[in-house]
């Protein structure tokens, strides 16, 4: 097949997007905020996809800059890999997903409006609500004039729809009313946008990787945050700190466990909540979610990535990866699996993937796996 591989590069979304609100803040007397590319594709995980794509397949790479519906009306791919997040509005990740539907080209994981929801918390947590998901409890709010009288603390305050925990950092869980206002006049500053304030949760942290379509799910090995190796007077939370700066490949932050040390109970009930996850909000090839224990040890869910980061460096702490490696996957192996995933669903040959896919194929033919 041709692929065309659509990505939102560090260079490209800096070069074509971030000069917008750079010469507005600049205008303004404003600094931007210091991750704003922190979602976007370095080089090294562009190429590390393209490489494992073209094991099989034709490859372009396509950015997801203003010249990206062209490109892809030029091209005619059969099918497009979509790792683009793009940058500003809560819509941004549905952008390149609405474009493939309407040149009518197939494209990896889940379509415009699930991107969307799980894009903006709120609207995700409303919908797992509905449907007696347990997640924190929370509200909106947009300025500090709208905080309540009354909030019971600790609380958690994040931007409210950005992900790579953009604009959650260590001061991000709040003690008080006056915190809470800081923070929130933070967000208010840097990312233009409303805050979610969610109670905070104190148990474990997990994330989980998910590949495949419900209810032929395959649920990686679970992994566990441990906030033990933080730095000391750290908050127990995998905060901006935690994943961007105090981790690096010279110096690496011991925080993952994996497959994380859980009863079989605990297992069944994280992986339970991930499945029930998975078909409401209608996830499609690959996931990962990130779950978290109240103070009953009920696993909660936190946030839903359908758009995962794939770094592929293991030093780097990608999650979604790490979980694969401990399942068995290569890198490689991992991309392409998305591909067969999406290839399934959309009727596309598979006869490409034969040997490499033939056990995942058979099993999952089988009625689903829920482990590897």
């Amino acid at each position: 097949m041709k692929i065309a591989l659509l990505f939102s590069s560090k260079q490209g979304m800096a070069r074509t997007l971030a000069p917008f609100i750079f010469e507005e803040r600049v205008e303004e007397g404003e600094e931007p905020p210091p991750d704003l590319l922190a979602e976007c594709d370095s080089d090294e995980t562009i190429t590390a996809v393209q490489r494992a794509l073209q094991q099989f397949h034709q490859v372009v790479l396509i950015e997801s800059d203003d010249r990206a519906y062209l490109r892809l009306m030029e091209e005619k791919p059969d099918l497009v890999f979509n790792m683009a997040e793009r940058l500003f509005g809560p819509n941004r990740e549905s952008h390149i997903p609405t474009i493939c539907e309407m040149l009518n080209i197939p494209y990896t994981g889940s379509d415009p409006l699930t991107l969307g929801i799980c894009l903006d918390k709120s609207r995700a947590k409303e919908i797992l609500s509905y449907h007696g998901i347990p997640n924190p409890e929370f509200l909106v709010i947009e300025r500090v004039d709208d905080i309540p009288a009354r909030l019971s603390y600790p609380l958690i305050v994040k931007p409210l729809y950005e992900g790579s925990s953009k604009g959650i950092k260590d001061n991000s869980v709040v003690a008080n009313r006056r915190e809470l206002k800081a923070k929130i006049n933070e967000i208010n500053r840097l990312y233009q946008q409303p805050v979610i304030v969610e109670k905070f949760l104190s148990g474990r942290e997990f994330t989980v990787g998910v590949l495949g379509n419900y209810p032929e799910l395959e649920i990686l090995p679970i992994v566990e945050i441990d906030h033990s190796q933080l730095p000391p007077g750290a908050r127990p939370i995998y905060s901006y700190e935690a994943k961007w700066v105090w981790d690096t490949p010279d110096k690496p932050l011991e925080i993952f466990r994996c497959p994380a040390d859980l009863t079989r109970k605990l297992k069944n009930e994280i992986e339970d909540l991930i499945r029930k996850t998975c078909r409401i909000l209608r996830i499609r090839d690959w996931a990962r979610i990130d779950v978290r224990l109240d103070a009953r040890g009920v696993p909660n869910i936190l946030e839903i990535n359908p758009l995962p980061g794939i770094l592929p460096n293991p030093e780097d702490n990608s999650c979604l990866p790490k979980a694969a490696r401990a399942a068995g996957y290569t890198y490689d192996q991992l991309i392409n699996r998305v591909v067969w995933e999406a290839s399934r669903r959309y009727g596309l040959p598979l006869e490409v993937y034969r040997e490499a896919f033939q056990p995942a194929a058979n099993s999952l033919g089988a009625g689903g796996a829920d482990g590897h």
